[in-house]
């Protein structure tokens, strides 16, 4: 099951994950938010909290 995060706006986002490579040539895991559901769907990382943008209302993490 995957996170799912539903802003003051009502509308609902499923946070994903992707690993990527930088051009330094490390390996990093990116997460971002969408409003479908996809492969790469994801639970919450530990550590993280999910802030929201008090102007658009699109939610992101953060550092615990």
């Amino acid at each position: 099951m995957a996170y799912s995060h539903t802003n003051s706006k009502g509308t609902t986002y499923i946070l994903h994950s992707k690993d990527v490579t930088l051009r330094g040539g490390r390996n990093q895991t990116i997460y971002y938010f969408s409003k479908s559901e996809g492969a790469n769907a994801c639970d919450l990382p530990s550590g993280k909290k999910v802030i929201e943008n008090d102007r658009t209302g699109l939610p992101f993490l953060k550092k615990a």
